[in-house]
């Protein structure tokens, strides 16, 4: 049995699709542990002021992707407060031999399964600075399960799996190199960004998260890229909402995981590789 729990307040105005996003989000998780979800319960905020319309397209929203999971909502709480906040405890369900740890093992590849950027992108939509069809592309990513890439992992041997999420990517891979104690050398160029994203922050519009997480992670990460634009190093701290799963997977696989992932409609990038820790660095950024 795996459990999980997440919520958060509103980053998008449709409330629909803000339930959905949360409900991912919280999904997330039971995805990346290499298990299936099969109960969920609500959590909800939300003040008085609030039209009960957007109550419940939230909880419509956050039912319909639990349903598309193949979970089913059993219950939940709700209490008031000064800002609404959605997300879900969710049960899900693995053999022990199936469950992924975020790790990795020397010689492993990393591969990630959507596009970084939303946090700056959210920030951004929140100054009407992103196209609706900007907009739209960023809501979907984060509200697309990750049981998509789950599901494409299967038959392929996988020695770690995590999400990205709030730490942002930079902060999840150290993560799994701690716990491996190897570094990983990322290959900056390679990770998948949302070329709004880039433009973005060339002009400064990032998250405080994404300050907060360099300065976590300054004394686990060095910059060897020397061709590499500053906005792209940006997004690599990005925090994200709903982002993707990051794969450990050695050479003999890698090439079954990025085919599976790529019929999937999910991103299949290879953007790291596992070495031997050989400095107190968990994470060398190169080109």
């Amino acid at each position: 049995m795996i459990n999980s729990i997440d919520f958060f307040p509103p980053i998008v105005d449709d409330p629909y699709m803000f339930g959905q996003i949360a409900a991912a989000n919280s999904l997330s998780d039971i995805f990346a542990m290499g298990g299936t979800p099969k109960l969920a319960m609500n959590l909800l905020c939300f003040p008085n002021c609030l039209p009960l319309e957007a109550v419940a397209a939230i909880l419509e929203g956050g039912n319909d992707k639990v349903n598309e999971s193949g979970a089913v909502i059993v219950g939940g709480h709700s209490i008031e407060d000064n800002e609404p906040k959605y997300g879900l405890s969710v049960t899900g369900f693995a053999k022990p031999s199936d469950i992924l740890a975020n790790t990795g093992k020397e010689g492993d590849y990393l591969v990630i399964s959507k596009k970084i950027g939303t946090g700056i992108l959210t920030t951004g939509d929140k100054v009407d600075l992103l196209s609706a069809e900007e907009s739209a592309s960023m809501i979907k990513t984060m509200a697309e399960l990750n049981k998509y890439a789950f599901e494409a992992s299967r038959g392929v041997k996988i020695n770690g799996c995590t999400d990205i999420t709030g730490f942002g990517l930079l902060g999840h891979a150290a993560e799994m190199a701690k716990t491996g104690n190897l570094t990983i050398e990322m290959f900056a160029s390679a990770v998948p960004c949302f070329p709004k994203a880039l433009e973005l922050a060339t002009m400064g519009i990032i998250p405080a998260g994404a300050y907060r997480n360099r300065g976590f992670l300054e004394n686990d990460v060095v910059n060897n890229a020397k061709n590499t634009a500053r906005e792209r190093i940006d997004c690599l701290y990005d925090p994200q909402t709903s982002g993707g799963l990051l794969f450990s997977v050695p050479e003999s696989g890698l090439e079954r995981l990025q085919y599976q992932l790529g019929e999937a409609g999910c991103e299949n990038a290879v953007i790291g590789y596992f070495k031997k820790k050989t400095t107190d660095k968990y994470i060398e950024i190169c080109d």
